[in-house]
């Protein structure tokens, strides 16, 4: 009789692969304090996972339960922390301007942010903010969690605060509660988890302020947006806030006035002008893309811009896309709309013909212009623009084809971000999303062969639910650039839906018709994008193969000014893109001028070089290499061109 009373007040408990019974109703904090006490003075972990389910360390445990302790360094202990943080920032905020009235305040992937209805503030005003988050933090505020009906919550916002009670009555469902976390005096709805006190909250900055409409609508209410950094440990702040510093030299728009390689203007919104410099980068992308699609089959076409309506509505983008398209009307006044993609443009062209099975796969490729409507404000540099280019191919397979076309593509991506361009990268596998079109069993089968095929190709990948395209699930790259930053780029996606919808299909060797697959695939995706982050990626300094002026040539005397031209003429007619600096300058101030441009090679040319037939030349690292032939330069430059080699160094 004893054993059975004792176990209806106990519970077992799993924890770090140990198990053990406890007092039914224990907070997670006792058990640890118990057995892991210095996880805890650390402050090393923040929240936890009871049977998968993420909760507080003030939860009670009233039933047996295996618990995973959440460090606070992981990817789920980083999102509790920065999401306390804009929790801390509101409690702050509302201090210091009592009116305030706090919305949503999310974290994200550095940081956190949280919007205000507020008096207008500045960039100084922030400082005493932030004073004010470090005094709470100080206080070591214990952070606490009251589930509350929903009238009560209505009750408790109503008249104060009509963005939360509009949360309230939106999100939360009649006859059920829902969650505040308080600290101090200082509450704030929220579903949770948190971490256990503002302790916890160490190291954060706030960044700076922006304007965001309510809801993310232009029609609704425009509110205070305050940005914060936000880690576990001073010292990896320091080294973000580092890291940005540097990102900030890097940053594109910047390079792109100081290297002379486009710019913006207002008459045309998010649609970059390429100087002549920025033309030659692009340009040769494109080249570099031919070059690589003749060895592997693929055949470059040309595609209208405008599409009837009709169009769009055979392909679905009319229902799922419609609100991203510029519309227009066509010569017979109906309906029309830019293209934002080549996808029905090309499925049009594969219909023109009957195919046999013998013809497949069909590989087209185009670089035609492309349309998105933006919104303004979010429109960033070459990363986020209206008007751009994709390195796009349409694929029309066989079923049976799909894995080796998949294999191919994986072996291509990584030929190009690794092998040329030096990038690391990581795939995510994105799922079907909640409006998706096609029958439920394409999306199965296309889900299934897309995993089948990254499992046989060993390729790590992570599960993106939900994020697929309209048509089809998909395989995304995410580069990671010289600053350890993300940027998702080429993609790959597997298409049963479109060749339903447009009835595509192809003659089988029994002469019967069968539908093709259509892989939709983007290695750079917008080329615009891309250069964008290879701009920041090299910092200005690109491979010699890409760089605008790879080669200056410039005088010391003007007695040399003859040869210097012979020697840049030489260049030009090996196809090397050289110019000449024979001005008035001093040497000193064209060596300046030239590294300011990061141009790769200066050949400099003095009386004694004339006198030898040679050159000197200076790279733009500063290493020097004296009376070389130029033919022997011409070689040895040319094989880095050819091979898009990253490493400027010379072999003399």
């Amino acid at each position: 009789m004893v054993n059975q009373k004792e176990n209806k007040k106990t519970v077992t408990v799993k924890l770090n692969g140990e198990t053990f019974s406890v007092k039914k109703g224990t907070p997670i904090l006792e058990i640890i304090k118990e057995r892991k006490e210095e996880l805890l003075k650390n402050k090393k972990v923040v929240a936890a996972e009871i049977n998968g389910n993420l909760v507080d360390l003030y939860a009670p445990i009233n039933n047996d339960a295996e618990i995973k302790l959440i460090p606070i360094n992981s990817e789920k202990g980083l999102h509790i922390l920065r999401h306390s943080a804009a929790h801390l920032l509101a409690n702050a905020v509302t201090e210091l301007y009592p009116t305030a009235k706090p919305t949503i305040g999310p974290p994200t992937e550095d940081g956190f942010f949280y919007d205000f209805d507020m008096p207008d503030i500045t960039e100084e005003d922030l400082k005493k903010i932030e004073q004010k988050m470090k005094e709470l933090a100080k206080k070591n505020l214990p952070i606490r969690r009251k589930d509350l009906p929903k009238e009560e919550l209505i009750k408790l916002y109503q008249g104060k605060n009509e963005y939360k009670v509009y949360m309230i009555e939106h999100k939360v469902e009649d006859g059920t509660a829902s969650a505040i976390y308080e600290q101090g005096n200082f509450f704030d709805l929220c579903r949770g988890p948190h971490v256990p006190s503002t302790g916890y909250i160490k190291a954060f900055k706030l960044a700076k302020l922006s304007k965001a409409y309510w809801l993310g609508d232009a029609k609704n209410k425009q509110l205070t947006r305050i940005y914060g950094y936000c880690f576990p440990t001073k010292d990896e702040l320091k080294a973000y806030l580092k890291r940005l510093e540097e990102a900030e030299k890097r940053q594109h728009q910047k390079l792109g006035r100081q290297l002379d390689l486009f710019f913006f203007n207002e008459v045309s919104p998010g649609s970059p002008f390429f100087y002549p410099r920025g033309a030659i980068i692009y340009n040769e992308l494109l080249s570099f893309l031919r070059k690589e699609y003749f060895k592997r089959g693929y055949e470059e076409v040309i595609t209208p811009q405008v599409y009837k309506k009709i169009l769009w509505e055979t392909s679905k983008h009319w229902t799922h896309y419609r609100e991203n398209m510029f519309l227009t009307e066509a010569p017979d006044g109906s309906e029309a709309g830019l293209k934002p993609m080549n996808c029905p443009g090309h499925i049009l062209m594969y219909k023109t013909k009957k195919h046999s099975y013998r013809e497949l796969p069909i590989r087209y490729a185009d670089f035609g212009v492309l349309h998105r409507k933006e919104l303004t404000g979010t429109l960033q540099g070459l990363f986020r623009v209206i008007k751009f280019s994709q390195d796009d191919s349409h694929i029309f397979c066989r079923v049976d084809q799909v894995k080796s076309e998949i294999k191919n593509l994986l072996e291509f991506i990584n030929y190009i971000y690794k092998d040329v361009f030096g990038f690391d990268y990581h795939i995510e596998f994105s799922t079907k999303p909640e409006k998706a079109a096609g029958p439920p069993e394409v999306w199965e089968k296309a889900e299934a062969m897309i995993e089948e095929a990254l499992r046989e190709n060993n390729i790590d990948f992570k599960i993106n639910p939900g994020d697929g395209a309209f048509y089809g699930p998909k395989i995304d790259f995410h580069l990671v650039d010289a600053l350890g930053r993300t940027h998702q780029c080429g993609t790959i996606q597997l298409d049963f839906v479109q060749p339903l919808n447009f009835d595509v299909t192809y003659t089988t060797e029994n002469n019967t018709e069968e539908r093709v697959v259509i892989i939709h695939r983007a290695i750079l995706g917008s080329i615009e994008r891309f250069m964008g982050i290879m701009i920041e990626h090299f910092a200005g300094k690109f491979p010699v193969w890409l760089s605008p002026v790879q080669v200056r040539v410039m005088n010391i005397t003007d007695a040399v000014s003859d040869y210097c031209k012979d020697v840049h003429q030489k260049l030009r007619a090996h196809w090397i893109r050289a110019d000449l600096d024979i001005s008035n300058n001093t040497l000193n101030k064209k060596v300046r001028i030239a590294q300011k441009e990061y141009i790769p090679y200066m050949i400099i040319i003095g009386n004694k070089e004339k006198d030898q037939n040679k050159i000197s030349i200076r790279d733009r690292t500063g290493k020097q290499y004296n009376f070389i032939d130029l033919d022997a330069f011409i070689k040895e430059i040319k094989q880095k061109i050819d091979t898009y080699d990253r490493d400027i160094s010379l072999s003399f």
